[in-house]
């Protein structure tokens, strides 16, 4: 049985601790959306600018929650800053599959060191997988940002 503390890692402590990109953006076009747990409580805001290009200029949320909530929120932040909305959704993608989520078809890892470098500091949250129950937790911020770049303002985990 997997120990409590294995899940709660010192890189998702720092997360939680020290959130990287909380609050909110001022740069238009933004897009907001917002994400609830009902299960557990947890809220996430997540604001996020697009440009023309399709590239991540500007990524920020608000929130409240436990500890695999807000650091993962914060793990996405600093992951997809920068990017593109196509390299969020391939993210997304292979977090789903890290976490046991989607489909067998989905993305494979052959090592560790090749999930790092495409999830950054959310293969932390690899632990999650054993706990069921924190899955959720660890995907709200994920699923509200598909939500905001949709076009949607509001989620709620089922």
């Amino acid at each position: 049985m997997p120990q409590l503390d294995d899940l709660y890692k010192e890189v998702i402590l720092d997360h939680y601790r020290r959130p990287r990109r909380r609050g909110t953006i001022d740069v238009p076009p933004a897009t907001h959306a917002r994400g609830y747990n009902p299960l557990c409580g947890d809220e996430i805001d997540m604001y996020v600018s697009v440009g023309d290009s399709g590239e991540i200029d500007a990524i920020a949320f608000e929130g409240k929650g436990c500890a695999i909530s807000q650091a993962s929120a914060s793990m996405l932040t600093e992951r997809v800053q920068g990017g593109t909305v196509a390299d969020f959704g391939d993210a997304f993608d292979r977090f789903k599959a890290m976490l046991g989520l989607g489909d067998d078809d989905g993305p494979a890892f052959s090592t560790d060191e090749e999930l790092g470098r495409q999830l950054g500091d959310a293969e932390a949250l690899q632990a999650v997988r054993e706990f069921p129950s924190r899955i959720k937790c660890a995907t709200l911020a994920w699923n509200t940002l598909d939500q905001a770049l949709a076009g949607r303002e509001s989620f709620e985990e089922t």
